[in-house]
Formats: structure tokens, sequence, C-alpha cells
């Protein structure tokens, strides 16, 4: 039976955000639940969804008439298709700014953005969704565990119906999301080379970014890895994590690492479908890492702290991830292990001794451990859902 998934901090969130201004718009990647959410949280909003092509056709043509139709406070789903309707989203909450009045959605970023920030610049709150924490997931199928986090992680559909075959599923997903969405705005000519990008860039996942080394093994031209990086930063579905640096660390990396957004999805472009798969391949820790940062990620956001993540590297330490808060600094390595030992906290510990001890507030292993527990007298380790404590 498929079941509904709470997502309670996000969901504060969003109805703090629609209390206070007038336009509140929702933006992600396919398939992450934003529809399902908006609705649910706001069941009394009338609904209009856009990716129907009739509607959308209606709005392009008329859209004063459409919204007269359709009195606010109203929800307008893949509001990217009728581009024609901000201007009149513009015109209505000038002559009336009470909050609410529209919550707006879309899954194609590069055009929802554009007509945004030239219509409602500062009339509007945007709000980037991303998938499923991992302890929401957990808590809405209390039979899973990680390894069922790295093959179905971040797609609500997947979680909430574990009968679905989610290796069919990713693969359906791939191949939609390219043929329509980002093949047409990035006029791909050969879908072949772009798939064949997306599934070297996943084996890549949680490294450092090579735009050379990866146009040579693609076979194509360094300018087009630039471009279509781009794309998927602006899509959301890859990030590019930059390095630290500060005056007491010297000889630090310039190149970003690149991750994706949704761990299930980089698993799958990796040629994984299976637990048998998962526990053998040599891309597990990688594949943690990727989970573990999307992690992170989405506390920081629902946070709504000041605070930024990096990784540290210098020719001799690393540290997968380091946050910085106004200059006191956190420090984490992702372990797939239930119980690292103290050798596991060397990297850490190194970094700590260079960075120096008195601006390092914590440093943790965020592993798979049923506790917290103390590794050394600097490093602990840390489960992983208590990654914002």
């Amino acid at each position: 039976m498929d079941v509904w998934i709470d997502r309670p901090e996000l969901a504060q969130l969003i109805a703090a955000r629609v209390a206070e201004r007038p336009v509140v718009v929702l933006t992600g990647i396919r398939q992450v639940g934003k529809s399902a959410l908006l609705r649910h949280l706001f069941p009394t909003h009338r609904y209009l969804t856009l990716d129907l092509p009739s509607l959308a056709e209606a709005a392009e043509r008329d859209p004063e008439q459409l919204l007269r139709e359709h009195p606010t406070p109203l929800l307008i789903d893949e509001v990217q298709y009728a581009p024609a309707l901000f201007r009149h989203l513009k015109r209505s909450v000038d002559a009336d700014r009470t909050p609410g009045r529209f919550v707006l959605s879309g899954s194609q970023k590069f055009v929802l953005m554009r007509e945004v920030s030239e219509s409602l610049a500062g009339r509007a709150s945007v709000i980037e969704i991303e998938g499923l924490r991992g302890v929401e997931a957990l808590a809405a199928q209390p039979p899973f565990d990680e390894c069922d986090l790295l093959l179905r992680h971040g797609f609500p559909e997947l979680i909430a119906n574990p009968r679905l075959d989610a290796a069919a599923w990713l693969r359906d997903y791939t191949v939609t999301y390219l043929e329509r969405d980002l093949r047409a705005i990035l006029n791909v000519s050969s879908l072949r080379d772009f798939e064949r990008f997306l599934r070297l860039l996943a084996l890549r996942g949680g490294g450092l970014l090579n735009q050379s080394e990866l146009a040579r093994d693609v076979g194509i031209a360094v300018s087009t890895v630039g471009q279509w990086l781009s794309a998927l930063t602006t899509a959301g579905l890859v990030v590019l994590l930059e390095p630290w640096f500060s005056n007491r660390a010297k000889r630090l990396v310039k190149s970003p690492k690149v991750y994706f957004t949704e761990v299930s999805l980089q698993t799958s472009l990796c040629g994984i479908a299976t637990r048998e798969e998962l526990l053998r391949s040599p891309l597990l820790s990688a594949l943690w890492e990727t989970f573990v940062f999307g992690e992170l990620r989405r506390a920081q956001q629902q946070q709504q702290g000041s605070s930024r993540i990096f990784f540290y590297r210098d020719n001799a330490r690393e540290a997968d991830f380091l946050i910085d808060r106004g200059g006191r600094i956190s420090l984490f390595d992702a372990k797939w292990n239930e119980q690292p030992d103290r050798a596991a906290a060397r990297a850490l510990e190194g970094v700590i001794d260079r960075i120096g001890a008195d601006v390092v507030d914590r440093a943790a292993l965020l592993c798979r451990a049923a506790n917290r527990y103390p590794i050394s007298e600097r490093v602990a380790a840390q489960p992983w859902q208590r990654i914002s404590r």
C-alpha cells in the first residue's frame, strides 16, 4: 500500500514563506514531490496545472482571463509553460500584496527562474525543493536501511511504493528527463554522447572535477562539457562543491568536487541495480559520500542559516566536508562503516592540526553507527541521522 510521506521541516519552511509573501515559488527537479506537497499543505487553495497543453495554451494566449477564472489563493503547477502569465501575475500582486495569493511550482528551472527574475523580483520568495531526507524515507518505510536509500532515495514514489522496480523507474526517469527537458534546452545533437557524459560523470561523483579528462573520455570538446555541466547545475541535478581556504592554509586545490543531488540517480547511472551489486561495488564509499552530502545540504536549507559547505584538501590532508559558520568550523568525513575506529579519524585529526583547533567546533565521522561515541579526543563517530545535531 502506498503511503504519504511527511516532510515536517520542509512543510514548516514553505508555510512560513506563504504566510509572509504574496508569491512563493517552488522549484526542483522532476518527481521530488513538489506538487503533492503543495496540494497536501494547502488543500483549500485552488489548483491549476499547466502540464496540460490545453491549459498552458490558454494561459499563454489570454492570461488575464485565466486568472479571472481561477481566483486566489491559487496553486499553479508547471508554471514555466506559460511565460506570458508572469507579467499578469506581477500586475495582480502589485494591486494586492496579501500573503499567500500565488504559490507557483515548476521543474524547468531555466525558464522558471528567468521569468521570476524578470517579472516577480522583490515580490516572490523562491524555495529549492530537493528529494526526501533520509530520516523521512526511513520513517515512511521502517524496513528500509541504508542500502535501500542508496538505491531508491530522494524520490518519494520509490519510497512510498516499495513494490516498484527502482532500477527500471530510474532508467525511465533518465530517458524521459533527457528527452523532455535537457536535450531540448541544450540542443544536444548526439543523445548518445550526452548519455555517455552523464554516466562517466556519475562514475566520478564525489571526486575532483577534471573537465579536460571528462571531455577526452566522452569524445567531446571541453567547452561542451562546460555547457552541459552548467545546465545540470542550473537544473538542480548536479552540485559543484568548492574547496575551502583561509590565510592559515596553503597549497589548497582549486578544482571543485562534483556530486549528484539524488544519490539513487547516480547509483542507477553507475549501472548498480541491486543490493548485492551495491555491496560488491568499489563505488560504495563514493555513493555513501554523495548521500551524506545530500543530507548536509537538506539540513542546511531547512535550518535557513548562513553557513556554507565546502571540502578541504591540501597536499597531505583531506576532509570530505567543511561547514563554515562565521569563521567557526565543523568537519565531517563520510564513512560507510558501522563502527569506524581511530585510524578512520586520522584524516580529520590532520585537518584540525592544519587549520587550528581553536576554530573547530566539532569533527565527526558520519556513519551507520547506532549511537554517537568518541573515537579520539577531538573526533567522534556520529550516526548520519543526527547530522544537524
